[in-house]
């Protein structure tokens, strides 16, 4: 992928599939599978009953555009990804409305351990009760980054793994960061639900020494793809996210099919639909998300210029 053209079109599939799938997920999170069984979601909707508006995106989003203005400007600089974080928490930059809501408690803790000049890799939360989907949500950009760069493959799963412990570093964070990057890498090459499995394969290969890797060991079974919804968790732990993202991605063939599966599935919406959202753009493109969602997201204009230097940066090296 060495031509300017197709490397935008990629990025872009990502950041604005990213985005929708939060906008379509956030407006209903933390609601039991039960009420959306009886009241589906069917669309993209406004934000707490209209407080911010349709196309509003969730702390998945900024943090990730956080964390891609930083590698744009700077490069891998965990300490200038940490300063947008301070922005976007203290400054409400990087927010669809200009206000920062919907922190995650871990996140939140460990950016304010920064202000206390805590190196932003020491930030992280460790403890193994704190695995929540905080930095999978956000991981993305680091992914790209990492993917076009001349680094082995052991120092670029490092960097992944350092890129998650700035706010959740707990090893089954990292690996699920890891795990995810596996699968985005494939799909970059082959967009396709057979380039998600690929990529799970290899990431399986990479981590089946590592003691953490039990957690995941059901993504790599044989039959994942062929559970039953009921037997699909989509709560914010990590594993739980990952799992019901990847089975969302298997299971649809459609964009928008995705998504609304995603979301209906309850709980944490936003963000499961945030990180299928990242799949599902690659495997239909920037054309297979829906125009309407598109045009409704917020500063979507803002959303295609960072994504235009952020593959400039990438272009660069």
């Amino acid at each position: 992928m060495k031509k300017d053209s197709e490397l935008f079109v990629r990025v872009k599939a990502i950041v604005f599939g990213h985005a929708a799938g939060d906008a379509v997920g956030g407006p209903v999170q933390f609601q039991e599978r039960a009420a959306f069984d009886q009241f589906p979601v069917t669309d993209m909707t406004p934000f707490y009953s209209g407080v911010f508006p349709k196309g509003a995106w969730s702390d998945d989003t900024s943090m990730s555009l956080c964390a891609m203005d930083a590698l744009a400007k700077y490069g891998l600089d965990f300490e200038k990804v940490m300063e947008n974080f301070r922005k976007w928490l203290d400054e409400n930059e990087f927010t669809p409305t200009g206000m920062t809501f919907d922190v995650g408690r871990a996140c939140a803790t460990a950016i304010r351990r920064s202000y206390f000049g805590i190196p932003a890799e020491e930030c992280g939360c460790r403890n193994e009760y704190e695995n929540g989907n905080g930095s999978l949500m956000r991981i993305y950009p680091f992914s790209l980054y990492l993917r076009y760069s001349d680094l082995t493959l052991d120092e670029k799963i490092d960097l992944i793994h350092r890129s998650s412990a700035i706010t959740h570093a707990h090893p089954r964070s990292c690996i699920g960061c890891g795990i995810y990057t596996f699968v985005l890498w494939e799909l970059l090459e082959n967009p396709t639900k057979q380039g998600i499995k690929d990529g799970l394969k290899k990431a399986e290969a990479y981590y089946q020494i590592h003691p953490e890797i039990q957690h995941y060991r059901r993504l790599f079974e044989k039959g994942f793809a062929s559970l039953p919804r009921d037997e699909i968790k989509s709560s914010g732990y990590v594993v739980d996210t990952l799992e019901a993202a990847v089975w969302c991605a298997l299971t649809t063939d459609n964009f928008r099919d995705c998504i609304l599966k995603t979301v209906n599935v309850g709980l944490d919406t936003d963000t499961v639909g945030a990180v299928v959202g990242s799949f599902a753009g690659l495997l239909y493109g920037y054309d297979g998300i829906p125009e309407d969602w598109r045009n409704s997201l917020c500063r979507k204009e803002y959303l295609e210029e960072l994504g235009k230097a952020f593959c400039e940066r990438l272009l660069s090296r």
